[in-house]
Parts: C-alpha cells; sequence; structure tokens
C-alpha cells in the first residue's frame, strides 16, 4: 500500500502515483480536484488538500494515531464498559402502560429501550464501496451504467446487455374491420404514437408535433342519445378535426395558444395536457417532469428516468462511482477517507474504492432495481398525477398533490437521500427493494405492453407477480436474500389492501403497508373493486398467509398534501373549549345517500351502519340517523373547509373505504381524537405506539352505543388525549420529503416557498424518523435477530441494549 499526506493534487496525479508505486498498472480515476471539508461529524481537518488517499487511513484526533485500514474499523468506536441498568426503573410507564419518548406515547418495552438506548446510539466507522464496472458500449447513450453490477438500466423503448435493441411499445391492440384502432386501452391513439413510450402525440405535419393527442382527443365525439346523457367516443372513428386549421371548427394540433387564450378559434375540450414535463392549456410550456430526487441535482429528469451525468447512476443519480468528484458526494457519504488498493491492474473495469465514513445504525442497504420497477413507471405514466406526491408549473415551482399513494414515493426519496443508507450490503441492517406499486396499478392495462390478459384483469394478481420478479431479480444478482431467509428485507405494498397481495415468496420480510388486517375478524378481500380483489388469487402465488403481521410488519400514514394553512392556523392546536362538535365524519357513506358508493361491501358496511344510526343529513329516503345529535355531524355533503370542520370537533371517524382510508391521518393532523372502527386492522403505528392514549377504538358490533360511549370519557382523559394528538402529530406527516424538495427547489431554481418556509418551522420527529425509530428498536429486538447477531459487527450501543444470542 502506499500513503500520500499534505500533497496539492487532482485525483488523476493520485492514480498516476498509485501505478508507478505499483510498477504494474495505470489507474484512471477522472476526478476533480477536491479539498473537502472534514469538519462533518467530529473528524478534524485534513492536513492535506488532498484525501488521504491509501492502504492506511488518517482519520482524526477521535480515532487516535493512523492506523491500518482494518484495525481501525475493528478499534474503532469501542466504548467504556458500563454498568448494566435496569431501563424499566429508569423510564417507568404511565398509567396507560406507555414510556414517553421524544414526545410519543410508545408502548412500554419499545418506549424503554429507545430512551435508554436509541438516545445513547454512537456513529461507528461503515467501509463504502464505491463502484467501478463498466457497461457494454457505455449502454449505447440509451441507459445509465450501474457501476456496481455492471448492468445497463435502459430507457424507456430499449433492451439489451447495452441498451442497443430498440422496443416497438404500441399504442394500440391490433385493429380489425370494427375496431380498425383496436379495442380502447388509455393509450389508444389516432395521431401519432411514440413506440418507445406507447404514448400519443399530434406528430409531424402538424404546427405543435409534441402536443398530446391520446384517448377521446383523437376520435369522435357523439351526441348524447336523450338530455342528460353522457357525450359518447366513438373508438372506432377518428376526428380528422383535431388537424384542421379552420379557427371555426375545434382543432388542437394546430391550434395557436395565443388565439386560443384570446377565443378567436375553437378547441375541442377533450384535448388536455395530460402528459408529464408539460403545462399550460395547451401544454405549451416545457417544464420539469417528476423524477425520484429529481435526479439528485447528477443528472436530468426525462419524464420520469433519471438520465445521469458521468460518474453518477441509480433511480435518482446519487450514487457515486469512481468517476466522480468526491467533493459533489451526497452528505450520507461524507466525509470520507479513500482507499486505493495497491494490486489494481487493467481489467477492462475501472478499478473500485473503498470510502471510510461514519454513520449510525440502523443502516439501510437499497437496491438499484432494473427500471421495470420504478423509473420505467414514471416514464411511460399517461397522467401526470399518478402515483407522485408533486408536479411542476410553469415557474418551475412544486405544486403538491393529493395523491394519497404518494407516501411510497416519500419514503423512498428520504431513504436514498437519508444518512442511514449504506451501499455496502454486508454491513447493512435492512434491505429495501423498492418496488412502485402504487404506479404499477395505477397503470395496469393502460398499454397494450402491460397488459393484464394472463391475470384475467386482477390489478392484484398483476401486480404479485412484479414484486415476485424483484424478488427473483434480488436473489439472482445479490448475496443478501439468504443470510436471512429475507426477514431483514423491507417492502412497500401503498395500494388499499396493502400487502394482502404479496407473493408467498417475499412474506417472511418486513412489509410498510396503509392497511393492517390481520385477518382475524376480515378474513377475505374488503375491496368493494372487483379488479383488486385477491380472494381469487392462487395460493400457489401468494400462499396463505394474512395481509399483516403486527410482530413484524408496520402500518405507515397515507400522504397528506401539505397544508400551509393548517400549520399556519394551527389547527392541531385548538384547545377543547374551541371543539363544538363532539363526533365528526365527513364522507361516502354508501348507497343509501346519493351520490354514495353502490356496493353494499364497501367499507365493509361500516360507514354504512354509523350513517343508520347518526346520520346528520337526509338519505334518499329523507331519513335521518336513529340516533341523530346536535353536536354530531356524519355527512356525506363535502365540507366547505373540512380541516376546518375537524379541527373544531373533539372525537373524529376513523373507518375504512375500499381498504384503508387517510381519515386517521386527517383527524391527527387537525389535531382531533380519532376514534377507530375497524376490527382487527391496525392504523399507523399501532403496534408501536400506545393507542390508548391518545386514541379510541370501537368494537364494530358497538356502534349502536358509539355516542354514548364518546360521552362517557371524562374531561380528564378527554384533555389528556388531545395533548399526545399534539405532541405525536408530526409524525403522521411526511416532513423529511417535504424538505428534501424545499431544499432542491432553492438549489435548483432558486425558490424558496412560503410552504417551504413554514414546514422548516416544524422540529419534531415526522413519520421518516418514526420509521428509522422503529427499524432500530427492531434490529435489536425481534426474536429472529438472536440467531444472526454477527460477533464483530459495531452497533455503537451500551451493551445492556444489544440484542443477545
Amino acid at each position: 500500500m502506499f500513503s500520500l499526506q499534505k500533497w496539492n493534487c487532482s485525483w488523476s496525479l493520485v492514480a498516476s502515483i498509485a501505478s508507478i508505486l505499483a510498477l504494474v498498472s495505470v489507474v484512471h480515476l477522472f476526478l476533480y480536484p477536491v479539498v473537502p471539508s472534514l469538519d462533518y461529524s467530529r473528524l478534524g481537518q485534513a492536513e492535506s488538500s488532498c484525501l488521504p488517499v491509501n492502504g492506511s487511513v488518517e482519520v482524526g484526533e477521535k480515532y487516535g494515531p493512523r492506523i491500518g485500514l482494518n484495525e481501525g474499523i475493528k478499534n474503532y468506536s469501542k466504548q467504556n464498559p458500563q454498568p448494566m441498568v435496569d431501563l424499566k426503573v429508569l423510564f417507568p410507564a404511565d398509567l396507560h402502560n406507555a414510556v414517553i419518548y421524544r414526545g410519543a406515547p410508545w408502548k412500554a418495552e419499545i418506549g424503554r429501550w429507545l430512551s435508554g438506548c436509541d438516545s445513547n446510539t454512537t456513529a461507528v466507522v461503515i467501509v463504502e464501496k464505491i463502484g467501478g464496472k463498466s457497461c457494454k458500449n457505455e449502454c449505447s447513450g440509451q441507459g445509465i451504467c450501474n457501476h456496481d453490477l455492471g448492468q445497463c438500466r435502459c430507457f424507456h423503448g430499449y433492451t439489451g446487455e447495452g441498451c442497443s435493441e430498440r422496443l416497438q411499445l404500441n399504442c394500440n391492440y391490433p385493429g380489425s374491420e370494427k375496431q380498425p384502432y383496436g379495442h380502447w386501452v388509455v393509450s389508444i391513439c389516432s395521431a401519432y404514437c411514440d413506440t418507445s413510450r406507447a404514448m400519443c402525440f399530434c406528430g409531424e405535419g402538424t404546427k405543435y408535433p409534441n402536443r398530446p393527442a391520446p384517448e377521446s382527443c383523437g376520435f369522435k365525439i357523439n351526441s348524447p342519445s336523450e338530455p342528460g346523457a353522457p357525450r359518447m367516443t366513438d373508438w372506432a372513428v377518428a376526428d380528422q378535426d383535431i388537424f384542421t386549421t379552420n379557427g371555426s371548427k375545434p382543432g388542437w394540433c394546430n391550434v395557436d395558444p395565443a388565439e386560443a387564450y384570446s377565443s378567436k378559434v375553437r378547441i375541442k375540450e377533450e384535448c388536455d395536457c395530460k402528459y408529464d414535463g408539460l403545462w399550460g392549456r395547451f401544454c405549451e410550456e416545457p417544464v420539469l417532469s417528476v423524477c425520484i430526487n429529481q435526479c439528485s441535482g447528477h443528472g436530468f429528469c426525462r419524464g420520469g428516468f433519471c438520465q445521469c451525468e458521468n460518474g453518477w447512476y441509480g433511480v435518482d443519480c446519487s450514487i457515486p462511482s469512481v468517476l466522480s468528484s468526491i467533493v459533489e458526494w451526497p452528505k450520507w457519504l461524507r466525509p470520507a477517507h479513500i482507499d486505493i488498493p495497491d494490486d489494481a491492474r487493467i481489467t477492462g473495469n475501472l478499478v473500485n474504492l473503498n470510502a471510510v465514513v461514519q454513520k449510525k445504525r440502523p443502516l439501510i442497504y437499497v437496491y438499484d432495481l432494473p427500471p421495470d420497477f420504478n423509473s420505467l413507471l414514471l416514464e411511460g405514466r399517461h397522467f401526470k398525477l399518478e402515483c407522485v406526491n408533486r408536479i411542476y408549473d410553469g415557474r418551475n415551482a412544486t405544486l403538491w398533490t393529493d395523491q394519497l399513494y404518494g407516501a411510497q414515493m416519500a419514503i423512498y426519496e428520504s431513504i436514498l437521500a437519508s444518512p442511514y443508507r449504506t451501499l455496502n450490503g454486508d454491513e447493512a441492517d435492512y434491505f429495501f427493494v423498492p418496488v412502485l406499486d402504487s404506479c404499477i396499478i395505477t397503470r395496469a392495462d393502460d398499454t397494450p405492453h402491460l397488459s393484464m390478459k394472463d391475470h384475467h384483469g386482477l390489478r392484484s394478481s398483476f401486480t404479485l407477480d412484479f414484486y415476485k420478479r424483484a424478488y427473483e431479480h434480488i436473489m439472482l444478482q445479490y448475496p443478501y436474500w439468504n443470510q436471512s431467509s429475507g426477514k431483514d428485507h423491507i417492502w412497500f405494498f401503498s395500494w388499499d389492501e396493502g400487502a394482502c397481495y404479496a407473493p408467498k415468496e417475499i412474506w417472511n420480510s418486513m412489509m410498510l403497508v396503509h392497511w393492517g388486517n390481520t385477518n382475524s375478524k376480515h378474513n377475505h378481500s374488503t375491496t368493494a373493486y372487483w379488479a383488486d380483489t385477491w380472494d381469487t388469487i392462487s395460493p400457489d402465488k401468494r400462499g396463505n398467509h394474512p395481509c399483516f403481521d403486527p410482530e413484524k410488519d408496520l402500518v405507515l400514514p397515507a400522504w397528506k398534501v401539505p397544508d400551509e394553512r393548517s400549520v399556519t392556523a394551527k389547527l392541531w392546536a385548538r384547545p377543547r373549549e374551541q371543539r363544538k362538535t363532539l363526533f365528526y365524519f365527513n364522507g361516502n357513506l354508501g348507497p343509501a345517500y346519493e351520490n354514495g358508493r353502490p356496493q353494499a361491501t364497501y367499507s365493509m358496511g361500516i360507514r354504512q351502519k354509523v350513517a343508520e344510526e347518526f346520520g346528520s343529513v337526509p338519505n334518499k329516503e329523507g331519513k335521518l340517523g336513529k340516533q341523530h345529535a346536535e353536536d354530531v355531524v356524519v355527512t356525506p355533503i363535502r365540507a366547505v373547509d373540512y380541516h376546518e370542520e375537524l379541527a373544531s370537533s373533539v372525537f373524529c371517524g376513523v373507518m375504512p373505504g375500499d381498504g384503508w382510508s387517510g381519515r386517521m391521518e386527517d383527524s391527527i393532523l387537525q389535531g382531533c381524537i380519532p376514534v377507530v372502527i375497524q376490527d382487527g386492522i391496525y392504523l399507523p403505528y399501532e403496534n408501536v405506539l400506545d393507542y390508548d392514549s391518545f386514541a379510541v377504538r370501537i368494537r364494530e358490533d358497538e356502534i349502536p352505543n358509539l355516542i354514548n360511549i364518546l360521552r362517557s370519557i371524562n374531561e380528564t382523559e378527554v384533555e389528556s388525549k388531545l395533548a399526545n394528538v399534539r405532541n405525536i402529530w408530526q409524525r403522521f406527516l411526511y416532513r423529511d420529503s417535504i424538505m428534501l424538495e424545499a431544499e432542491r427547489q432553492n438549489t435548483t431554481v432558486g425558490h424558496v416557498e412560503s410552504w417551504a418556509v413554514k414546514f422548516s418551522e416544524l422540529k419534531e420527529d415526522d413519520a421518516f424518523t418514526t420509521l428509522v425509530q422503529v427499524l432500530h428498536y427492531k434490529l435489536h429486538n425481534d426474536p429472529w435477530r438472536r440467531e444472526f447477531v454477527p460477533a464483530k459487527k459495531d452497533f455503537g450501543l451500551p451493551r445492556e441494549c444489544l440484542i443477545k444470542p
């Protein structure tokens, strides 16, 4: 090994000297000159304008004298022996048998461990692996090279080892005499089909060839068959008028936006700007598309797929290769001391590097899956609002969406940018498998290449197949699954019934869901939408597992639009005396009401039973609830100010819809005590937080007695629950994801929006921090971990906190 200290040098010079000393090779490291600060995490200042690059790593005062790399890792973070302490004595439970940690009432055992152990975690030394493998033909310019595996991640419409094979992704199914454009599908197109993405545009020969022309935009619209009936689209007849230049006809592809805005020409109303990356009524403004972490400042977002700069890779371009500049490395990889092996040879691949960093556990390894499971689903989506939690307007400013499934993207982005992320699978405590089922389900059957023909129209079965293929990929490409039979792997199932349709092969893993159905009572599919049912999925595929196992899984909050007004008004903190409504529920109440869901199975009948007893507005028969009361609101009529209504109530109903609903989050975020009515189905954090401290559970057979139960709760208990709701409300908010976006907006386009300022003022633990705390607890308390305690792994914890083999 060699050592370079106190040299003013570039990385290319370092590589050259290494090659000379080795006498047998030339290491080509095309890196920029760097002078990184080493103040971070108290590593001390480097004495050189280059980082120490050697087999012996100088790591600063905290590490003591200069020592060999392996010896330094072995000796780092050994702590002075401490006497064993009794956590039960130090952290006694309260009257609800809860232990408070960072403001939240946790179940006693969990709260004690977090109070005594999570709060005393110290950083440990981790060797991060910086990839240097090359890919075939540099992916032919049609993909991104994963420098860890040496595999290409091909853009939409390309495939093959080197992304050199062009796919033909048709917009239409094969036609017939009666259906010349094939049967209807979301991508159906009578104009120009971009067969790299199965998307429909006006095409060459028009004034605006890149203007979208999908679905009914390109087909003849028939007049209503009778007064009040809807207009119907004839999918067999193309509408040639969309190409007209005659301003008196409703056109589209040649319509000048200025003339249309001034009403000088007519437009076809069915045409709009559905695709991402375009803004304005006529798609006249190109804007940012939505990508994971917006490519982390190291790439261009091409419709949802990050086209990374040279030297960077990963779904969000956040992983540096040996070609990157260390001064641009993400925060979770800095500061780093770099090790270049002295036996580097010219092998056709660039040399891999080891970067020594300090991190706190738990450490999460994120699989860089093929883009079929994430980026391609984003790049090819036909509706810009599908499965994302934001889009961008004409100023490239963030517009938050009310997409309930946006939590999946929020968690994914937070993990990727987190200090708990690691590139070293051997040091990882958990392995996150990023399959975006929120995109899979919304896109199921929307193009011929995403057909559900083999799944009998079941989106649940179609999505199960995606998860199965992701499992097969990581089994083939990585060594980590078999180490624990997948128990240390994490999957996110965001859809209505959570992990009910998880393939049997992955059930050992931890499932993040919004639907915690233990199947103890509702042991069948509870959705009223037939395409999402899982009852008919073969046991050969699904097995016979429940939807949720509270011993290993976790329910996470749904995504809610960051509401600046609610935060500014502090609706969550409104006191008891200003909450005049005893019980409040606003939502679909089923077939007895106008515009209600027609299926009797909707909400498993729970909302209907509540409305039958306490409905505060007349149903179709003109009847109120049998026990309606002045201070009880149960209504299907959309509120003018929903959040204000919640903030004016003491108790708020939490009942299912088609599977989970977002009512728990609505209640907590407005400071209302949630009243949960869904037997055997867990809500966010219910298996780790003490729900008795801030919520009320009512059995389904107690619905007729609901209001009597609530009136019987004494004021002291009500005040206590309201106080605890105020203490935990930020744990139901994805503040980390919000602030990541605020930082990106400030860095890339110079926007500092008022929502960013307001949310930056919030300091309590959010949903992502809560997840990390739960993972840390499980790392040292899950029974199966006792069989897998690494003898030499440093956890940075006092000995009484470590799991005993």
